[in-house]
């Protein structure tokens, strides 16, 4: 905790701030200091109970992600309070987890929608890249109906689903091209110079555009 503090810097806390995280930490630092630890996953739980946003993502770089019950990962997901805990643990842990598919489905049906938007993202990664059994057609019935009026965080990920179907099944592409424009989610988003927009119409598109054969 004593190094974390150390690396803290407050324009870096500044900026996170305007997204929602509470931490200054320069993440380059942070998993160098993640690699100098190496695997230490009771440290790891133990990081994860201070309660501070720094130390829970330095906690994900060295857990071992396997090594979590299906329920301690529920707890932590409902714990997490800022966007990039949020995101980390999603991606580094839960996505490496045995149960993921289990969690995926739970927590895309429950009525938080912090966490059903981790449904969603773990349902966009399977739909890129374990798709069989998925009901894609019946993913963008909800998708249509519901991730205009989502709150942020489950509409980012209802639309980076959106996007994945369209982008990787040329089955379901027109529809979800035809969803996006008339849905209108993140039309407007700012994007930088040389960044593909999340609009989902463009997103598609241009990453269609990059591989041919898709």
């Amino acid at each position: 905790m004593a190094e974390l503090s150390a690396i803290e810097d407050s324009k870096t806390r500044a900026v996170n701030e305007k997204h929602g995280d509470d931490h200054g930490v320069n993440l380059g630092m942070l998993r160098a200091l993640a690699k100098r630890l190496k695997t230490q996953h009771e440290l790891a739980r133990r990081l994860w109970k201070t309660d501070d946003s720094a130390a829970r993502l330095l906690a994900m770089l060295i857990c071992r992600p396997k090594a979590f019950e299906r329920d301690e990962l529920d707890v932590m997901l409902r714990e997490a309070r800022t966007p990039k805990v949020h995101d980390w643990l999603v991606n580094y842990v839960v996505k490496k987890h045995p149960h993921a598919e289990q969690l995926r489905v739970a927590w895309s049906a429950d009525p938080d929608p912090v966490v059903a938007s981790a449904g969603w993202v773990l349902t966009a990664e399977r739909v890129a890249k374990k798709p069989e059994g998925l009901d894609l057609a019946g993913l963008l019935d909800v998708i249509e109906a519901e991730m205009r009026d989502a709150p942020d965080r489950l509409q980012w990920a209802m639309n980076s689903c959106l996007a994945r179907i369209g982008i990787e099944h040329a089955g379901h592409r027109v529809r979800a091209i035809d969803i996006g424009e008339r849905l209108e989610v993140l039309k407007d988003y700012p994007t930088p110079p040389n960044c593909t927009s999340p609009f989902a119409p463009i997103w598609i598109t241009e990453m269609v555009r990059r591989q041919p054969g898709k």
